[in-house]
């Protein structure tokens, strides 16, 4: 396949969409709309790009209101319906708008059916008879229940999507074929990679479906679509990266609480004065920086006001080189900080782990590495591995 797109609600969902991709041969780059915060008329839906590969918008509809997520997902997949593999994401724990922008990027897509399969097993994100679990727990029983901006009150797929007709992996060679020719929404089970892997195999014109789930599929679809290897990209080494923690998920925290015990990091929490923040960090003298918000919770509306003065701190840092490499984790203040650096997206590496992407930006100040990471992923010295990645990434990636 020449062209794939993919439609996500953030920015860590647009790269650890497009990173499999990566990994499998194609080249892959995520392109940003303009700041989920800007009023939404001064959101623009860039252009598909000529060049073949993968291309990952960052809608950032998580954000808004649903009519207007809606909207703007609607003229997003009609934008890309030309791509010969259109996926878009959803959170593998069902948080954000999924049922609205499931609906807008169908009508948009113009697909005669759509394939659902949102588990991420690699994560503990399974699919059981419709059913979303979180290390065997329901969705809307797990911590995600209690996410400040979207909350989980949903766990069973059909309920979410009353339209939906559910599909058990061990059915999908068998079923889906039929059901696809008839058109229709389909919510596939899955509770290992295995499982994907037969949903991609039963589609027969992967080009004809829309496709939406998590890395997961993403991953699936890009082992059953891999291309040779091309030139590998090597990074340059960084002498001090900076570690940017706006996602207050527990696994978060224990990370972060990780890579100070391990990493001989130091750091500053975040405050409202971003040039004090980066004053704070400049006077510190250890090999890794963190900059992370307070561990407990805050109000939607602070917490963007926070990731815009972390993002500006950022700004200052990189642009008098006290960092060379970044770090980030949470979509909302990853976002941020890419729009304070001027950049318009990311070109991307690799995936040095499931759900991370790896990269340098498109503008701002090119040879910056970036790794970025969504909130809950990866085990407790996550970040610690990928700090000493930055300091050690002048191997083949």
């Amino acid at each position: 396949m020449a062209t794939l797109a993919i439609l996500a609600d953030d920015l860590t969902s647009a790269g650890d969409g497009a990173a499999p991709f990566r990994r499998a041969g194609h080249p892959a780059r995520i392109l940003l709309t303009s700041p989920a915060t800007s009023p939404a008329p001064g959101i623009t839906v860039p252009a598909a790009p000529a060049a073949p590969g993968v291309t990952a918008l960052d809608l950032g509809t998580r954000l808004l209101d649903e009519p207007t997520a809606a909207d703007l997902t609607r003229s997003a997949a009609r934008a890309f319906a030309g791509a010969e593999l259109l996926l878009k994401t959803v959170d593998s724990t069902l948080r954000g708008h999924v049922a609205a922008e499931i609906r807008a990027a169908w009508e948009g897509s113009g697909r005669r059916s759509v394939v659902v399969a949102p588990a991420f097993p690699a994560e503990g994100r399974t699919t059981r008879h419709a059913v979303q679990y979180v290390r065997g727990v329901p969705v809307h029983r797990s911590e995600f229940a209690r996410d400040p901006v979207h909350p989980v009150t949903r766990s069973d797929l059909t309920a979410v999507l009353p339209a939906a007709v559910a599909v058990e992996p061990d059915d999908a060679a068998e079923r889906l074929p039929g059901l696809l020719d008839r058109g229709g929404l389909f919510v596939c089970s899955a509770t290992a990679d295995a499982d994907l892997d037969r949903i991609v195999a039963a589609v027969p014109r992967p080009d004809e479906v829309l496709w939406v789930g998590s890395p997961g599929l993403a991953a699936a679809l890009a082992r059953h679509h891999a291309q040779p290897e091309g030139s590998p990209s090597v990074l340059p080494v960084a002498r001090r990266p900076l570690c940017v923690v706006g996602s207050a998920n527990p696994a978060t925290r224990s990370q972060l609480a990780r890579l100070r015990a391990e990493a001989h990091a130091d750091g500053v929490v975040a405050g409202p004065d971003p040039l004090a923040t980066a004053a704070a960090l400049r006077r510190l003298t250890a090999p890794v920086l963190t900059l992370a918000t307070p561990d407990d919770r805050i109000a939607p509306t602070a917490a963007r006001a926070l990731a815009a003065a972390m993002a500006a701190a950022v700004r200052a840092l990189a642009a008098d080189g006290t960092v060379d490499a970044l770090v980030v984790t949470g979509g909302e203040t990853a976002a941020a900080v890419l729009h304070a650096l001027e950049a318009t997206g990311l070109d991307l590496v690799d995936e040095p782990e499931p759900g991370v992407a790896r990269g340098t930006l498109l503008g701002g100040p090119a040879a910056l590495p970036v790794l970025v990471k969504a909130g809950g992923f990866g085990d407790d010295v996550t970040l610690v591995r990928l700090c000493r990645l930055t300091l050690g990434a002048g191997e083949r990636a």
